[in-house]
């Protein structure tokens, strides 16, 4: 039992699925593990206490299909996001992705094509290739950023139906004004995502795409809990948009997708908003540190308003990740030539990667 018969390549698998690779990142159960963005801080225990009640609660009822509307949390995401929404303005789904997903689902598609700004995140071209649409990758300017023009520009060139925006960009941590999406908005009659999954760790006086959601129904706002609120494995992401692109989610989600267990955990989480996001100065902190000290080494360290950090000047990538993981400590070899990605994690496991890092060998 369990003996591999055929290969994938004898099934009759969608041609355009064919060569595709899973994504995902290593996984190993190393001391140190700083490759993935998760946040390292555990939830607090009253926190944690409150939602285990919530989810005892749901339990009772749990025989029953939960609210497929999911009422109660879309109005605690849209108290959380302020900026005077309602939870017409909302969606959820198990994780960001799926969020994403949804996005593609109604507004991509055979024969359509979604942009992006690379290097950016893995699983916008997963995400569009799986769902039929056409993936088209249009380079950032030398330093990452991108600027109004630049990104119009190439908006105009492509012509897409979908554009991706990822702000703070993953994962080079480059900050997004709101002048690009601006822009970029201006130019295209297709749907523009703003993917916001690391705008808590950005300065505290950072303006939000929210601000710019008003008289714009083509553009979404797309969150998630695992990063800042600590909550990568309950998979619960979000967006804000106008009330009429929710109705289009609708048509694509499938029933009951967010389980009665997930909202009461996701929910209780919220109402304790201020508390799961007092760990995220510190996590700035580490961050910084990690910025100042891979510079002193004679690394280069990117601009990040992320929770972690790209830095290059690395030699031999491969060689200096395999060294680390030999030393206990787990970061992320992200394909850019040169490069190395850390998450910023606790001050002791900033300190062991620090330490590790130094013990490879300074470039200063």
């Amino acid at each position: 039992m369990g003996e591999v018969t055929v290969r994938l390549d004898d099934l009759p698998l969608r041609d355009d699925l064919r060569g595709m690779t899973p994504y995902g990142a290593p996984q190993a159960a190393l001391p140190v593990a700083l490759n993935v963005n998760e946040n390292t801080h555990p939830v607090p225990a009253e926190v944690a206490d409150d939602i285990l009640d919530a989810v005892a609660r749901a339990l009772r009822d749990v025989n029953r299909y939960p609210d497929r509307e999911f009422t109660g949390l879309r109005e605690a995401f849209a108290d959380y996001l302020g900026n005077g929404l309602t939870r017409e303005q909302i969606w959820a789904a198990n994780g960001s992705n799926e969020v994403l997903q949804h996005i593609l689902q109604a507004f991509g598609g055979p024969g359509r094509r979604a942009l992006g700004f690379t290097p950016t995140y893995s699983m916008y071209p997963i995400l569009t290739r799986a769902t039929g649409a056409e993936w088209v990758a249009v380079e950032r300017e030398h330093d990452y950023t991108l600027s109004p023009a630049f990104a119009a520009e190439q908006v105009v060139r492509e012509s897409p139906d979908i554009v991706f925006l990822c702000a703070p960009n993953n994962p080079t941590g480059t900050p997004l004004g709101l002048d690009v999406i601006e822009a970029v908005y201006a130019v295209t009659d297709g749907i523009v995502i703003v993917d916001e999954a690391y705008h808590e760790f950005a300065p505290h006086d950072a303006p939000s795409a929210v601000t710019l959601l008003p008289g714009r129904p083509r553009l979404v706002v797309s969150r998630t809990m695992s990063k800042a609120f600590a909550f990568a494995g309950a998979r619960v992401g979000y967006l804000a948009a106008d009330p009429a692109l929710i109705d289009a989610l609708r048509l694509v989600r499938l029933p009951y997708h967010l389980s009665a267990l997930t909202q009461a955990a996701a929910t209780a989480a919220l109402g304790h908003a201020e508390t799961m996001l007092s760990m995220v100065d510190e996590i700035v902190a580490q961050r910084d540190r990690i910025s100042a000290t891979v510079a002193a080494l004679g690394y280069v360290a990117h601009e990040s308003w992320t929770n972690f950090v790209l830095f290059g000047g690395v030699d031999d990538p491969a060689a200096t990740w395999k060294a680390l993981y030999d030393r206990g400590v787990l970061i992320r070899d992200v394909g850019i030539p040169h490069h190395l990605r850390v998450t910023a994690g606790t001050a002791d496991e900033t300190t062991a990667f620090l330490d590790a890092l130094a013990s490879v060998g300074s470039r200063a």
